[in-house]
């Protein structure tokens, strides 16, 4: 007979959260960074053009590296599940240093041709099969590390962390941007930050090292390797109502988070008409207010359920994503800008405070990573890779305005599964 792991206490709770949370935002800088500096490169990968096309071209790879996504969500969810959260770690962070090494020395399109795009690609698909793995084991072992009375605060943290990635990528930009001349950026300095995330890889990697792994798992894992050959897609599978619950609680809020965050810094310059210095700007201070306000509303959601968190981003983005996006449009100062985005970010915040432990919370653990990261990472693929690709495609037919309809309907679309939806956190399928 095995018996239970003695209790864990705070101190080493926090500890390994800290360890999994630093190594989570490095692995989101890595993503993000690409974005955040396509307004730089996109002239070096890809032939003469104007703006708006080349900025297609980029954001055409930024959705193929969604396409790696589902797939790294079912390796290493089935990895996770069956080798442990720690070691699923470990091997996400090493596909996602090289990727960035690869952007950082890749040579332009006037030096190597299509050469140059084609290394894009595959940078682009060794980052997206990383962060594809990434999402649902983090998730997992955040929320199986934390305890259960405060388990939304401390799995908030994975957004804390997430979206640090993106402030850090934009302080870099920041930071090069008065460091550099814009020619010099267009030039050489876009590698920095490529060489900058490569390395912080590799710190992160020497820091997941010390993580503990969860008792969930090792409680799972006690009858040992043989009790454990079951086929995971089969098991999966079973659970036909949590995995679709998975899809609809992610299709709205991927599209709004990437409309708002990611989507947004292009649509203040190429839109609005503001330098690239200022809409990093507003970028960088609306997304530090909402990286404060996920453990606000994940302790919240400890507090009063999941459910009625879940709805206030459902209601509020399906009415107030038209009225945001074309206040933007026409914001003609950066106060106003700045003061529409805080209102997008808190009602995002609803959702990507909690989606993480409320995914977690579905599934049972011998399948908890991958129900969590595979159906995630799909959806996130087909709707969230696209939604850049989208509002530029309609903004170059002269319809741009149909994409802020098409984000309205996918938050929509969720609210209708949230109203739908049992409390996870009353039906929490996580022991402890």
């Amino acid at each position: 007979m095995t018996l239970p792991p003695a209790p864990r206490s705070m101190s080493s709770r926090i500890r390994s959260i800290f360890s999994g949370s630093v190594g989570n935002l490095v692995e989101w800088y890595d993503w993000y960074v690409y974005s955040a500096f396509a307004l730089y490169f996109a002239p070096a990968f890809f032939p003469k053009g104007n703006l708006t096309a080349q900025l297609l071209n980029s954001a055409a790879i930024f959705a193929v590296g969604f396409l790696m996504r589902p797939l790294g969500g079912w390796l290493m969810g089935i990895y996770a599940d069956r080798a442990g959260r720690k070691a699923a770690l470990l091997a996400s962070v090493l596909l996602m240093c090289g990727g960035s090494l690869l952007i950082a020395l890749t040579p332009t399109y006037s030096q190597i041709g299509v050469a140059a795009p084609a290394l894009l690609v595959l940078a682009r698909l060794l980052q997206g099969l990383s962060v594809g793995g990434e999402y649902g084991t983090s998730a997992t072992y955040l929320s199986e590390m934390a305890d259960a009375r405060n388990r939304g605060f401390f799995s908030s943290f994975q957004y804390v962390t997430l979206i640090a990635g993106q402030l850090l990528a934009l302080l870099v930009q920041l930071a090069l941007q008065q460091l550099l001349t814009p020619a010099e950026l267009a030039a050489w300095g876009w590698r920095i930050p490529f060489g900058i995330g490569a390395g912080a890889a590799l710190v992160a990697l020497y820091l997941r090292r010390t993580m503990e792994e969860t008792d969930a798992f090792r409680q799972e894992a006690a009858p040992g390797p043989a009790a454990r050959k079951t086929n995971q897609m089969r098991l999966l599978l079973q659970h036909p109502r949590e995995v679709l619950t998975v899809v609809g609680l992610t299709l709205g809020g991927t599209v709004v988070f990437y409309t708002f965050t990611t989507y947004v810094q292009k649509f203040l310059v190429n839109t609005t008409g503001f330098t690239k210095d200022q809409a990093t700007l507003v970028s960088f201070g609306a997304l530090g207010v909402a990286m404060l306000l996920q453990p606000l509303m994940g302790a919240l959601s400890d507090r009063v359920g999941r459910r009625p968190v879940l709805l206030f981003f459902g209601i509020g983005a399906t009415l107030l994503t038209v009225p945001l996006l074309t206040g933007l449009a026409r914001a003609h100062s950066v106060g106003a800008a700045f003061g529409l985005l805080l209102l997008a970010m808190l009602v995002i915040s609803g959702y990507t405070s909690i989606n993480a432990v409320v995914k977690a919370e579905l599934f049972p653990t011998e399948i908890r990573a991958l129900g969590v990261g595979l159906p995630y990472a799909l959806t996130v693929a087909i709707f969230g890779g696209s939604a850049e690709y989208l509002a530029l495609l309609a903004k170059d037919h002269g319809v741009e305005h149909w994409f802020y309809w098409y984000v309205t309907a996918c938050a929509a679309a969720s609210l209708l599964v949230y109203w739908r939806m049992p409390d996870t956190q009353a039906t929490s399928r996580i022991s402890g």
